[in-house]
């Protein structure tokens, strides 16, 4: 991934990634106004104050989802959508990647409606570090998701619309534990990169390749550690699984190309995978064997999760990949990539996809499949969430279209809610879908 790192906690973005800040009348806080009588500070004060969430029951009375007052803007919806979609400018590492790989796009029916809008919550604020790296939101149940808000890490809690800070890594985090090969002297104004949240566990990875761990059931943090020491040392990405032994482990990605294995039950490095170009994603396989590596190289691989030796090339992408995620059958696993598409992929024939997804704007930066294996989430840069029917060949999708930068998605365990974090000055919030069910007995009462 590219070296982009900012003083403090602005956000880290390329001026390819967005459309022109100056020129966007939405984003960075532009709140759409045009009086002149105030400030921009003043505007974005008052937009503040009047700042409201939206429940499912406005939504239907026709309440923009984000609270945006469309009445009362110089432009509608529909229009600003088109601008978007025609300004918005994809990064590339390889030019002209997003163009050259529409031609294998597989054409999916959008009209499936799996996830109804439930609430978007603005007093829940994720924020982005790094413009490539999107994975900052995580459910443990669909009452239950944590995510980045600046130096801290917040859950929120969907039943009882209160939120608490879990960590706050903006001075010193130290380990209260002791263990060995933990760094006991800690760290200082972490800069985080990425999380993973499961059950109890939160691990929290920085862009000097730091690795923070913290049971959210224990006061304190557990384990600290820095990956490397190498320049170009970003934990992109970071995946807690569960052994065959028992043991809960996690996975990190690093910048330095290099995939570690963390034993928690013994908090210590068991494995040490090293490969040719930076790492920005891994994804274990649900039986444990194979891991996805992708990176910083348009051919991905699949590799044996024991030896690190590579088992098959992974071809057909054309740029950088950030993203990757199995299907709970151990068959299916698919590939994010900046050439703006997702490739689903079979283990038992990896001459070609199985399917090639497009997005509408960008790269595609998360990918998550349900519990059940049902519904396969990918995410866009901005702006779009696609979701489709695994169970049909992945050849029907929902789009669920809204404004603004993507930090992180992710279904609950239970697969009954899926969050979106969006990150904006003015529109920032926590999006809340919930699954659609068909209880044939409540209508025929």
């Amino acid at each position: 991934m590219a070296q982009q790192q900012g003083d403090g906690m602005e956000y880290v973005a390329d001026d390819n990634e967005m459309a022109e800040a100056e020129d966007d009348i939405y984003f960075r806080g532009r709140v759409f106004g045009d009086s002149e009588s105030e400030s921009d500070d003043d505007e974005y004060d008052s937009m503040e104050n009047r700042m409201t969430d939206t429940t499912a029951a406005e939504a239907r009375k026709g309440k923009d989802i984000q609270g945006i007052p469309w009445d009362r803007l110089s432009i509608s919806r529909e229009k600003y959508r088109q601008t978007r979609l025609e300004q918005y400018k994809n990064y590339e590492n390889i030019p002209q990647s997003g163009e050259l790989s529409e031609k294998e796009c597989s054409l999916a029916f959008r009209g499936g409606k799996y996830y109804d809008f439930w609430q978007n919550t603005r007093s829940v604020k994720s924020t982005i570090l790094h413009f490539q790296l999107r994975n900052l939101v995580w459910s443990t149940s669909k009452h239950d998701v944590y995510l980045v808000s600046g130096y801290s890490i917040i859950h929120w809690s969907s039943l009882s619309s209160k939120k608490s800070e879990i960590l706050n890594v903006s001075g010193h985090v130290a380990p209260c534990e002791k263990h060995p090969g933990s760094l006991l002297e800690g760290f200082t104004q972490t800069q985080i990169s990425t999380l993973a949240v499961r059950d109890n566990l939160l691990i929290a990875g920085g862009f000097q390749g730091e690795l923070i761990c913290k049971y959210i059931d224990r006061p304190g943090v557990s384990f600290c550690s820095r990956t490397t020491y190498d320049d170009n040392a970003i934990t992109n990405a970071v995946e807690i699984y569960e052994h065959p032994s028992g043991a809960v482990h996690f996975m990190a990605s690093n910048n330095d190309c290099g995939v570690r294995d963390f034993d928690m039950e013994k908090f210590q490095l068991s494995k040490h995978f090293s490969f040719s170009w930076p790492v920005n994603h891994t994804s274990l396989s649900p039986d444990g064997k194979l891991l996805v590596i992708v990176g910083d190289n348009p051919e991905g691989l699949l590799v044996d999760s024991q030896t690190g030796k590579t088992v098959k090339p992974l071809s057909g992408h054309l740029d950088y990949s950030f993203a990757s995620a199995w299907h709970p059958d151990g068959h299916i696993f698919a590939t994010g990539n900046q050439d703006k598409t997702c490739r689903v992929w079979d283990v038992r024939n990896l001459s070609k996809s199985v399917a090639v997804l497009k997005g509408n704007l960008g790269a595609i930066r998360s990918i998550r499949f349900t519990a059940d294996g049902r519904f396969m989430a990918m995410a866009e840069p901005a702006d779009f969430v696609h979701v489709y029917d695994a169970k049909s060949g992945f050849e029907k999708e929902q789009e669920i279209d809204f404004f603004g930068e993507i930090s992180g998605v992710s279904f609950s365990p239970d697969t009954e809610s899926l969050f979106i974090g969006v990150w904006d000055r003015t529109y920032g919030s926590l999006l809340q879908y919930n699954r659609r069910r068909n209880y044939k007995y409540l209508d025929c009462m």
